[in-house]
């Protein structure tokens, strides 16, 4: 098992390789509190910027810990194919897993957006926690995953306004149960793919009109009804296994 992983959002915390440096005070506490690792174990911190630092704790204090960076590794663990998922916004579990599971299977983004049949997006102080939540679930999903950059969650949109502001000419898909086109039959998309894919209810035809209109090709997953968390995790493996990280 490699060594525990852990995110630091300013890449200026960490100095060259053979420097000490403080833990951030989250940092510190799971390593510490929650982990109980202690001087001498070594951990793995990276920015989200790329790449990724091999430390070892110095310190384990009551409240805060050192670690001695000792090396630095630039490698890379992000997909070639950059598939940003389209989520329309669904009950708080299947969505948290959703965010999770994309970012463990290589979305380069994730835009949640609001449909007809989807769940509330709250306004104001609670959509901004709603967010923010997402984000943490990202962050730990290339924790556990191993990715060294963190797929951004973009701020909730109407569909229709994502739709408008969509680059021409980006590859995209719409999962629709009633499409004449299966996965296997749809041509590679080049580097980048718009995935959209409906909440509990599913998009309403209406929806799946407007984003045939504005680029996006209609696919189904075969012959059965999926729950929303479930297809979207399916159509990315898909992806993945055609066109991406499985081939």
């Amino acid at each position: 098992m490699g060594a525990p992983r852990f995110f630091v959002h300013d890449r200026l915390a960490l100095p060259s390789v053979g420097s000490e440096v403080a833990l951030p005070d989250n940092v510190a506490h799971h390593a510490l509190r929650v982990l109980r690792l202690a001087v001498g174990d070594s951990i793995t911190l990276f920015t989200g910027d790329g790449g990724e630092y091999a430390a070892t704790l110095t310190r384990a204090g009551k409240r805060d810990g050192c670690v001695r960076i000792d090396a630095f590794d630039p490698r890379e663990r992000e997909s070639s194919l950059a598939v940003t998922l389209v989520q329309a916004i669904v009950a708080s579990d299947a969505m948290d897993a959703i965010v999770r599971r994309s970012v463990e299977l290589g979305v380069a983004a994730l835009q949640p957006v609001v449909t007809s049949r989807g769940a509330r997006f709250p306004s104001g102080a609670q959509g901004d926690k709603r967010l923010a939540h997402w984000r943490q679930i990202a962050v730990a999903a290339c924790e556990q995953c191993g990715r060294n950059r963190v797929p951004p969650v973009h701020e909730a949109v109407v569909l229709d306004a994502w739709l408008a502001a969509r680059p021409t000419g980006r590859a995209g898909i719409v999962l629709d149960p009633d499409a004449a086109s299966a996965f296997a039959s749809l041509q590679p998309p080049a580097d980048a793919l718009d995935l959209l894919v409906g909440s509990e209810g599913g998009l309403v035809p209406e929806e799946v009109g407007r984003a045939s209109r504005a680029g996006l090709q209609g696919a189904r997953l075969g012959p059965r009804i999926l729950r929303a968390d479930t297809a979207s995790l399916a159509a990315l493996s898909a992806i993945n296994l055609l066109w991406g990280d499985f081939k």
